[in-house]
């Protein structure tokens, strides 16, 4: 019969760190009647299990016998609820993650578990409870949880023992839906754009509009999706490529022009940043703007890649997550070009950290707060994986109190000639890594959105949960697999997920993918969300067919998961099926070149 365990763990030596970081921000607070606070780490544990193998479980996963002790008990009656309803001193305050927001340590801990119980396990998710001693109100207790314990786009509280909050069961979904929108005007256009959170110019949902219209159908919510995510400004970069009508009135005109004066400036990336690369043409430089980061020579026999990038929105909902995947997003990159990341470095701006509440706008968090999460996110990341933070800096200016600047960067080496970038018609389509949960929904899109005081509660979905434990598994899978030479291609998936690795990777070849083999956190998913997912941790290799049994064989040996999702087509067309049924098909041509491009003015 299955059942549900609790397991607390709790500090009994030493002292615990955490809960004076926490007194000290409750003081900042103003909340004065606090006089100590404990924290213990929760997991519960469903499943068809004894209370010997949930002791089992707990002393050889969950607890640091040196310093922790740990209770567990079977959930068999509601919560007890806050003992201070009565005239108790001792409050309670449990946090978790919402249903279906990825839980890591869970999921690892699953995983180990397995080992020692080869059957009746089901799930596992976390949580951290707060014990608080002190003469404290109720509406002390909420606001100590919504500002300083609790981010609620991605995690809930109780005053009192929380209910776990275990994924729904739920089938596997094939529901893709038809979007009708040949007949839209430009009003509802813009509304549909809004509502589905593509942040869509009306002059490119014209253009998908006027395509389907050629094509005598509608879009499905998958190709509707992988426009979006593809002529997004965080993959295409469009405002850096558009047209510039830029004229000189007078002052200082452009270098070698007189004043006044007008010209047509075609794109900013090509008239000057890869243009200067380009004159310059350095031998040692090994490539610039058509990968995941830029490689250059380090000597005779190795090369050194760099990428930086910014993960600014993400960290201004949600700190640590949203700066612990700016982090794991560059590693994945320098991985991506088939490097070994070495070391990271970080630019952080934030507003100053004493900023009265009332500076803070509705609905933002305050600078403290970002910062906080920000930098423990950031070393969280690093530290688990081994890649030391070695430079960056701090700045700090009003201007950043609602949206904070975090940009992240890492270096990593490799031998030379490494990285290939040829897949071949016929090369497997290999997804490996991390599972693909909803977490990330909408990342590339949502990057492209102003930020209001609504914002984590209408598009909280885009939030994404690093794992670093099994970025560091893929990463020692994928140099072994380099080394063989057992890949022809390799990109990771980031902002928008599927849609963008196989989409990119398979830009100038085809593909055709069936997202029914794709492993999944928990099922039903639909297959838009599947494709689309930002779920971290995870790589597409175009790998040979004669290669791939042996690929299978070093994933096994650093226990990472791996699936074949399709193959290199040949055909120039992005197809995407769930089983049978096909729920996209559009030219690579149209999906990467197809958008509008911008003409902007500008005036010295």
């Amino acid at each position: 019969m299955t059942g549900t365990y609790r397991v607390e763990v709790y500090w009994v030596r030493g002292t615990d760190g955490r809960a004076i970081q926490v007194l000290e921000q409750i003081a900042r607070l103003g909340i004065t009647g606090v006089q100590t606070l404990a924290i213990s780490d929760l997991t519960f544990v469903r499943g068809e299990l004894g209370p010997d193998q949930v002791d089992r479980i707990a002393r050889e996963l969950l607890v640091d016998p040196v310093v922790e002790e740990y209770r567990a008990s079977p959930i068999t009656t509601k919560p007890a609820g806050n003992p201070s309803a009565a005239a108790s001193q001792q409050h309670v305050i449990e946090v978790g993650f919402h249903p279906g927001v990825t839980d890591p340590v869970a999921g690892h801990v699953r995983r180990r578990a397995a080992m020692l119980c080869s059957e009746g396990l089901d799930t596992f998710t976390t949580g951290t409870r707060y014990v608080l001693e002190g003469d404290l109100q109720p509406e002390d207790l909420h606001r100590i949880a919504r500002e300083l314990l609790c981010n609620e786009v991605i995690q809930s509280y109780t005053v009192g023992e929380m209910v776990p909050a275990f994924v729904p069961d739920a089938a596997p979904s094939d529901d893709v839906a038809v979007v009708a929108i040949r007949d839209l005007d430009d009003s509802s256009l813009l509304r549909l754009s809004t509502s589905r959170v593509l942040f869509l110019s009306l002059p490119e949902l014209q253009a998908i509009q006027s395509a389907f219209r050629t094509l005598g159908r509608d879009p499905t919510d998958v190709e509707l999706e992988i426009l979006a995510q593809t002529w997004s400004e965080h993959c295409l970069h469009k405002t850096f490529k558009a047209t510039i009508d830029y004229r000189c009135e007078g002052g200082m005109p452009r270098i070698g022009a007189g004043s006044p004066h007008t010209e047509t400036i075609p794109g900013l990336i090509g008239t000057y940043l890869r243009a200067a690369t380009e004159r310059l043409a350095r031998p040692w430089v090994r490539s610039a703007f058509v990968d995941n980061a830029g490689i250059i020579d380090f000597d005779d026999d190795y090369e050194i890649s760099f990428k930086v990038e910014t993960h600014n929105h993400p960290s201004a909902l949600e700190p640590f997550g949203g700066a612990n995947t700016g982090i794991g997003g560059v590693i994945r990159d320098v991985i991506g070009v088939s490097a070994r990341p070495i070391a990271a470095t970080d630019v952080l701006c934030f507003a100053p950290l004493d900023m009265a509440d009332s500076g803070v706008p509705s609905g933002t968090l305050h600078p403290r707060r970002i910062a906080q999460g920000v930098v423990a996110g950031i070393e969280d990341y690093g530290n688990k994986m081994g890649i030391p933070t070695v430079n960056g800096a701090i700045l700090y200016d009003p201007g950043y109190v609602a949206n904070p600047l975090v940009y992240c960067g890492c270096v990593g080496i490799a031998p030379k000639g490494g990285h290939r970038t040829d897949p071949q018609p016929g090369d497997c389509i290999v997804a490996l890594g991390g599972r693909t949960g909803r977490d990330g929904m909408h990342g590339a899109t949502f990057s492209s959105a102003e930020l209001t005081h609504d914002t984590g509660t209408t598009v909280g979905s885009v939030v994404q949960i690093g794992d670093p434990i099994t970025e560091k598994a893929v990463l020692d899978a994928i140099l072994q697999a380099r080394d063989e030479g057992l890949y022809s291609a390799i990109t990771d998936c980031g902002a928008g997920g599927f849609s963008s690795a196989v989409g990119e990777i398979g830009k100038d070849v085809g593909v055709d993918v069936d997202l029914c083999s794709v492993p999944l956190k928990y099922p039903g998913l639909r297959p838009w969300e599947i494709w689309l997912s930002e779920a971290q941790e995870r790589m597409v290799l175009a790998v040979p067919e004669d290669a791939v049994a042996r690929l299978a064989e070093i994933c096994a040996t650093y226990d990472v998961e791996w699936t074949v999702i399709g193959r290199f087509s040949g055909d120039g067309r992005l197809r995407v099926r769930y089983g049978e049924k096909l729920i996209a098909d559009l030219p690579m041509a149209f999906v990467h070149e197809g958008w509008p491009r911008l003409t902007l003015d500008a005036t010295w």
